[in-house]
């Protein structure tokens, strides 16, 4: 990630992760877009499939870095239920303080309830509001977007083998558009993303191929820099951790 507070809140910003623009399937149409229910109750799935994960997380797991810098697993799992936990009274009250920054604002609650939960209720927040209606300004696709990410941040990082559902993850790529690309610092130039586990690509043809999973490609378009070996091109490098 370019910086450590632009590139961590998937889904709190109209933009992420972006206004409508085609992505490019290779030998067929695009598939049709999912409605807001089906996108609410893909959410529920998520959060719930998540929850399971987290609760299985040992002591150091829980300590541990995620793909977003300067978090923990814990403060990524504080942050996914900020939206459940906070009124839009506090909400804005917290938005005062962070003098109007909405990083610096989820910034500081991450690490405050981190702290203040343990991560028993850390899951609990989560699971038990698997359908909460809460969604960021982007809508329900970025209520979705939301989740998938921060969870990967996780299960990525901490080198879990969890795939997320397709119809979960489509929805999302199929959203990927260069405003949500520079809203999370996500420099394509010269990249034509082409995923190797379903039919789907994004950018030109003329351009240079990163291949790798589609999960791992969303984390690419949201600004996230992924482990060694989850990548293959020539710009590889430009979008893999140190």
């Amino acid at each position: 990630m370019v910086d450590t507070r632009d590139t961590r809140d998937t889904g709190d910003t109209p933009d992420a992760p972006g206004i409508s623009h085609p992505s490019r399937v290779s030998g067929g149409s695009r598939p049709a877009s999912p409605t807001s229910v089906e996108l609410a109750v893909a959410t529920a799935a998520e959060r719930r499939d998540l929850a399971a994960v987290f609760e299985g997380l040992s002591v150091e797991q829980w300590n541990s870095p995620s793909l977003c810098a300067g978090w923990r697993v814990r403060e990524v799992v504080a942050h996914m239920s900020l939206g459940f936990r906070c009124s839009l009274p506090r909400l804005g009250l917290e938005a005062v303080k962070a003098r109007g920054s909405l990083h610096r604002m989820t910034d500081r609650r991450a690490r405050a309830d981190a702290a203040a939960l343990s991560t028993d209720e850390l899951v609990a927040a989560l699971r038990d509001n698997a359908e909460h209606p809460w969604k960021p300004p982007g809508g329900p696709t970025s209520a979705l977007g939301h989740d998938v990410v921060h969870g990967l941040d996780v299960t990525v990082a901490l080198g879990l083998e969890r795939r997320v559902p397709q119809e979960r993850l489509r929805p999302l790529l199929d959203a990927i558009a260069p405003r949500g690309l520079r809203f999370f610092k996500a420099n394509l130039a010269g990249v034509r993303l082409c995923a190797d586990d379903l039919d789907w690509a994004y950018g030109s043809a003329a351009d240079a191929p990163l291949t790798g999973a589609g999960q791992d490609l969303l984390l690419v378009a949201f600004g996230r820099r992924l482990p060694p070996g989850r990548l293959r091109g020539e710009h590889r490098d430009r979008f893999t951790a140190a």
